[in-house]
């Protein structure tokens, strides 16, 4: 079956967040109005995209682009890549590479002069990113705020 990587659509909403929940399974199932809520945010804002990967009307495989504005480079602006997942049942297929080329796409598209993205900890995951072209160039550090106790919602 062919693969058809488009912008996601609002009916998408139920399988993103069933994909989501493959890449993130500890994560609580967010409730479906604060899902609508979330979702509506997402496709109003400038420079996003996400991208799924179509298998007739399943979808196996999404990643989540946003062209940044950049004042350096010229002023070319920077495409950051979160959420990239393929669901386990249509792995070593080639959708992840698709969804990376429009990635890649959309860079170019925009005049972006990188592509940027950080990669779970993993060799598969290393692997995959390195099959597509991407390099292990810089440290990335990252801090999640709910581990910190002065910056825990209050509940």
């Amino acid at each position: 079956m062919a693969i058809t990587i488009r912008s996601a659509v609002e009916s998408d909403l139920s399988a993103l967040l069933s994909l989501y929940g493959e890449l993130n399974p500890d994560d609580e199932p967010l409730a479906a109005d604060a899902a609508k809520d979330i979702w509506a945010a997402v496709r109003h804002q400038q420079g996003r995209t996400v991208l799924v990967a179509a298998l007739g009307d399943t979808l196996a495989g999404t990643a989540d682009c946003t062209v940044l504005p950049n004042l350096t480079r010229s002023g070319r602006s920077i495409l950051f890549v979160e959420n990239v997942v393929v669901a386990q049942a249509h792995r070593r297929r080639g959708i992840g590479k698709r969804l990376m080329a429009a990635a890649g796409q959309l860079a170019a598209s925009a005049g972006c002069y990188k592509i940027q993205l950080l990669a779970a900890d993993g060799h598969e995951a290393h692997t995959f990113y390195r099959a597509c072209g991407y390099q292990p160039l810089a440290q990335g550090f990252r801090r999640y705020l709910d581990e910190n106790p002065s910056c825990r919602r209050r509940r």
